[in-house]
């Protein structure tokens, strides 16, 4: 088990689709280790809700844990039965926004309208995830950005890496989803390593005012 401290929270979220439990904890831990404070077990994934708990039993208090590709309330409390502490959907949905946080977890529903982000936001999610990211493109983010409230905070998910960092940031996002150019099924715990260590050094450039 690592023993590295939890780091400064970052908003980057690894998206470990189709991560199965007998390799969870290494991919976990060299992430946690990379500098990742956000892991999301997809719920599409094999065994998904197993490789949570295991993920929360060993590094809960180093990393948040939480589901994606949540659907449905009652997904949403299988998750929080195996552990979880976040939810995140591809889509809006109210009904699971609002049993999510009855259920005491952070919430980041999938949005592409301003429609969709306001009413996100009304139900009490946490975050916006726009997905996908790259639909929307730059400009997009830019002038949904201009009428959210200021203290909105917005995570670009699809089709977004380490190159395209800064000019989403100066969209206005603050966050990032990393998924197939983080993980792939088949990757094994080094080659995330590397991947993640790439995408935190460009996050924290950005952070000091760097270029990407």
């Amino acid at each position: 088990m690592t023993t590295a401290k939890q780091t400064p929270e970052r908003n980057l979220m690894a998206i470990l689709r189709g991560v199965q439990p007998h390799e969870i904890l290494d991919i976990v831990e060299v992430l946690i280790e990379a500098g990742f404070s956000q892991i999301e077990v997809p719920l599409n994934s094999p065994d998904a809700l197993k490789s949570i708990t295991m993920a929360q039993d060993k590094f809960g208090k180093l990393s948040a844990i939480g589901a994606g590709t949540v659907l449905t309330a009652e997904q949403v409390k299988q998750v929080r039965a195996a552990g979880g502490t976040f939810i995140v959907s591809p889509n809006y949905d109210e009904d699971v926004i609002r049993t999510t946080k009855a259920e005491g977890m952070a919430s980041y529903p999938g949005v592409l309208t301003p429609t969709e982000c306001f009413a996100a936001l009304k139900a009490g999610a946490d975050a916006l995830k726009i997905f996908p990211a790259f639909q929307v493109g730059v400009k997009g983010i830019q002038a949904v950005r201009a009428v959210l409230p200021k203290e909105t905070l917005v995570y670009a998910v699809g089709g977004v890496g380490p190159a395209e960092f800064a000019q989403y940031v100066d969209a206005g996002c603050q966050g990032f989803g990393m998924a197939s150019n983080l993980y792939k099924p088949g990757h094994t715990a080094a080659q995330v390593s590397e991947n993640a260590k790439e995408m935190v050094a460009a996050y924290d450039a950005l952070k000091l005012g760097e270029s990407a």
